[in-house]
């Protein structure tokens, strides 16, 4: 449960800039990576489920984020439990409360081609993936981005636009099963601490590094 959540959360988001109406997905995604550097909001995650043809979701989630680019970002689930991922430019930090356990990864290997790349990585988007218009849906202007990178953890990552913000991101992994991650309350380019996002390992917890 934690490693599905935890990849489904190097999706993690946010996406803004006021934009001509009318602008295509594509041109308001183009215009919030150029423009923001920084941002902080809420979210939801829930997981899709066919169950005797029916779609649910199942498996909520919730929590805040902040991202700086490139590369700083602080992923916060709250409820149903306390887990976080967090980076500070070079190394991806995992700590599970309820465990007390820190996992830590260079960050170059832990974001590749995830959607993680897509909010927190640099600006250079077009070069991990394939990214192009899917049209209007549910209110909202959807732009799809294939990882150009064929050991991806997703196949397909699509991102609701809406008045050039980030609304929605919709996860399809190499098993088949898709995550949905809704933004809300997102703040654009906030002021941050200069150690905003220095990882501090909690007392006593265990530490495990990988590469």
């Amino acid at each position: 449960m934690m490693k599905s959540v935890l990849k489904s959360a190097l999706a993690v988001t946010c996406l803004f800039m006021t934009v001509q109406v009318q602008a295509s997905a594509l041109d308001q995604f183009k215009s919030f990576v150029s423009s923001t550097h920084a941002a902080k909001g809420e979210f939801i995650q829930r997981q899709v489920k066919v169950v005797n043809g029916e779609t649910k979701l199942s498996n909520q989630a919730s929590g805040t984020f902040l991202f700086a680019r490139p590369g700083k970002f602080i992923w916060l689930y709250q409820k149903p439990y306390d887990q976080l991922l967090q980076a500070d430019g070079e190394k991806l930090y995992m700590y599970d409360k309820d465990l007390n356990q820190v996992s830590t990864k260079p960050l170059g290997t832990a974001l590749s081609s995830s959607p993680a790349a897509i909010l927190f990585g640099s600006n250079d988007l077009e070069t991990s993936f394939s990214i192009k218009d899917a049209g209007a849906k549910d209110g909202m202007d959807w732009l799809q981005a294939t990882p150009k990178d064929k050991d991806s953890t997703f196949t397909l990552i699509s991102i609701g636009m809406q008045n050039g913000l980030p609304r929605e991101m919709d996860l399809r992994d190499t098993f088949g099963k898709t995550t949905i991650i809704l933004l809300q309350n997102v703040e654009k380019n906030p002021a941050f601490k200069p150690d905003q996002f220095k990882f501090v390992v909690p007392a006593g917890a265990d530490t495990f590094n990988s590469k």
